[in-house]
């Protein structure tokens, strides 16, 4: 039986990927992934509150580095550019965790539950993004708008790596931000092939 508490939350944490994958998140229980893990049920509520947190593990440690990052950004940059310093300074997260974040996010997708979790931490991020920009100076309002905005962006990033990892993280990161901008100019190419603002 491990004895080491981290290894025992990582051991937590698979078993409860692999089950929920297995048999599907409802009709797994804590128990199951305790037994599965070499733990007592006892010793899962030790690490969890539920079996959701399985799943969550690790977001509050991520949001902190975020936070950092954003606080150590240089002072000269806007708002834009300040998300993506603190994005890159944290993009290691992404990829020492993918073998555990690729099949936890198909797990998600499978339960509505899981996926209305996922959107309150994401919701929480953004909350905690949005603060740490109206301490760079901003307002409210636009930090909540930078937020959202940024994050979105991080995610169509990351998502993008997930479904072609010959490209380092970093640069489809680059690619996302630069994405967003052309879309905010007016020379974006349309899905007809025509400009925006073009009249031909």
């Amino acid at each position: 039986m491990p004895r080491n508490g981290e290894e025992v939350r990582k051991r937590l944490q698979w078993a409860a990927l692999e089950l929920f994958r297995e048999r599907g998140y409802e009709q797994t229980t804590a128990a199951e992934i305790a037994a599965k893990a070499g733990v007592t049920e006892r010793t899962f509520f030790r690490h969890f509150p539920d079996k959701r947190e399985v799943l969550f593990d690790g977001e509050a440690a991520f949001s902190e580095a975020l936070m950092i990052a954003i606080h150590n950004a240089p002072e000269e940059l806007g708002p834009w550019d300040t998300l993506h310093f603190a994005f890159n300074r944290v993009k290691h997260v992404f990829v020492e965790n993918r073998p555990f974040t690729e099949p936890r996010r198909h797990v998600i997708a499978s339960d509505p539950a899981l996926q209305e979790r996922a959107a309150a931490k994401t919701r929480s991020l953004i909350a905690a993004v949005a603060s740490a920009l109206c301490k760079r100076g901003l307002t409210a309002p636009q930090a909540n708008l930078a937020a959202q905005m940024g994050m979105a962006t991080l995610s169509h990033g990351v998502a993008a790596w997930f479904n072609d990892d010959s490209i380092d993280l970093g640069e489809h990161i680059v690619r996302a931000f630069e994405e967003a901008r052309e879309l905010s100019s007016s020379n974006v190419t349309t899905v007809k092939g025509k400009r925006k603002g073009s009249k031909h």
